[in-house]
């Protein structure tokens, strides 16, 4: 059997990675709060700096997030907007996936998470209602592993666009779903701006 390689990373602009591995650490901070919205993550990642190439920095990001505690872990899926609905989405389908996100906030205390940087955008909406509807099935624990998991994937594609030279990854024709009320046990953090 022929030897496969595994998925490439995007060519990374390397003034951009200069530009975060020298920046103040405060700005290296606020950037990395804009992809993972946990303080103690982007501190950690500030700390290391500077770091020799994109996968170096990815890996670093992946660690980071796996060593998340409870308390950090819960903040930053608080932090979360739920995923966009793709424009023109069906009247029925917006409301069928409204209703299974509040349903999902409501058993989980934060909002559903899914990384969708892969996924052509004709197939979106399928996704969402189709991962939303199986994850509700998850017990609190299982779904807090999963949704860690998504997580840190959103966190690694956002930090790979950010070092691109470009905010957020490209998304065609999307609208950001309604957010939901900040549970009480999640307050906002005001030291938080992206």
């Amino acid at each position: 059997m022929p030897y496969r390689r595994g998925p490439t990373l995007p060519a990374l602009n390397p003034q951009c990675l200069e530009h975060f591995n020298t920046a103040p650490a405060p700005q290296a901070r606020r950037t990395l709060l804009t992809c993972l919205r946990s303080p103690h993550w982007a501190g950690r990642l500030a700390a290391h700096r500077p770091y020799p190439d994109l996968p170096a920095l990815l890996a670093a990001a992946d660690e980071a997030t796996y060593d998340l505690d409870e308390h950090d872990l819960a903040r930053a899926l608080a932090a979360e907007p739920p995923p966009a609905l793709p424009e023109g989405a069906y009247t029925a389908a917006s409301t069928a996936l409204h209703a299974a996100y509040a349903a999902y906030a409501d058993k989980f205390g934060h909002p559903f998470v899914l990384c969708l940087d892969d996924v052509p955008p004709g197939e979106v909406l399928d996704r969402l209602l189709a991962a939303v509807r199986s994850r509700l099935t998850n017990d609190p624990v299982e779904e807090r592993t999963v949704a860690a998991e998504e997580l840190r994937r959103l966190a690694r594609g956002r930090l790979t666009h950010a070092l691109q030279g470009r905010d957020q990854p490209r998304r065609a024709r999307m609208r950001p779903a309604p957010r939901r009320a900040r549970p009480a046990s999640a307050p906002a953090d005001p030291s938080v701006h992206v």
